[in-house]
C-alpha cells in the first residue's frame, strides 16, 4: 500500500509542483507564455482569414470568462506585465485584450503554423529573436503549437507557462492554470 501511494506521488508530483507556481515570475528573466483561452475546436475552418475573426475558430463564453479570471488573477497578486504580445489570431488577440494586463501588440511571429508546420522553424526563430530583444516582465499569448515548438510542452487551453530563455528554447519555471 505504501509502495502504490508513493508511486503514485511520484507520477503527480511533478505536475502539482509546477502547478499555479506564482513565486516563478519572479527568478531572474522569467515571462509568461500562454495559450490562448478557451476556443472549441482544432485548428481553423476552410476559408481561415486572419483579418476576418469571421472565419475563425473563437473564444466561447468559457473561454472569455476564462480569460477575464486570469488576467485578475494576475491583478490581485499586483503582478505588472511590461510588455503584453499576442498572435494575430483573433482567439488570442481576444485572450489577450481581456486579460487586462496592458496594451496588446500584435506580432505575426506568434501566429500558429498549425495548418503549415513547415512555417515551424521560421516562426519558432522569429518568435526566440523578439524575445531576445524584450525588456522588462512580457506575456505572450499565442498557440498550443508556438508554444510547444518554444518549450517542448503541451499546454492547456488558458495556461499560462513561467520561463526564461535557456539556449535555443525556453525553459519552463513553473505553470499557472485557472480552469474556465
Amino acid at each position: 500500500m505504501i509502495r502504490l501511494l508513493i508511486l503514485c506521488l511520484g507520477l503527480v508530483w511533478p505536475g502539482l509542483a509546477l502547478a499555479n507556481d506564482w513565486a516563478a515570475l519572479e527568478r531572474p528573466g522569467a515571462f509568461a507564455i500562454m495559450r490562448h483561452a478557451v476556443a472549441p475546436g482544432t485548428g481553423d475552418p476552410a476559408g481561415f482569414d486572419v483579418t476576418d475573426c469571421a472565419t475563425q475558430r473563437n473564444l466561447d463564453d468559457r473561454g472569455r470568462a476564462q480569460a477575464r479570471a486570469i488576467g485578475q488573477a494576475f491583478r490581485d497578486r499586483g503582478i505588472p506585465f511590461d510588455t503584453v504580445l499576442s498572435s494575430q489570431w483573433c482567439r488570442c488577440a481576444e485572450t489577450a485584450e481581456l486579460l487586462g494586463l496592458g496594451a496588446v501588440q500584435p506580432v505575426p511571429a506568434f501566429n500558429s503554423f498549425f495548418a503549415d508546420f513547415s512555417d515551424r522553424e521560421d516562426r519558432t526563430a522569429q518568435a526566440l529573436d523578439l524575445i531576445d530583444g524584450l525588456s522588462g516582465r512580457a506575456m505572450i499569448v499565442t498557440h498550443q503549437v508556438n508554444i510547444s515548438a518554444l518549450t517542448g510542452r503541451s499546454t492547456r487551453s488558458g495556461e499560462v507557462l513561467v520561463v526564461r530563455r535557456a539556449g535555443d528554447t525556453l525553459e519552463v519555471l513553473g505553470s499557472i492554470l485557472i480552469d474556465p
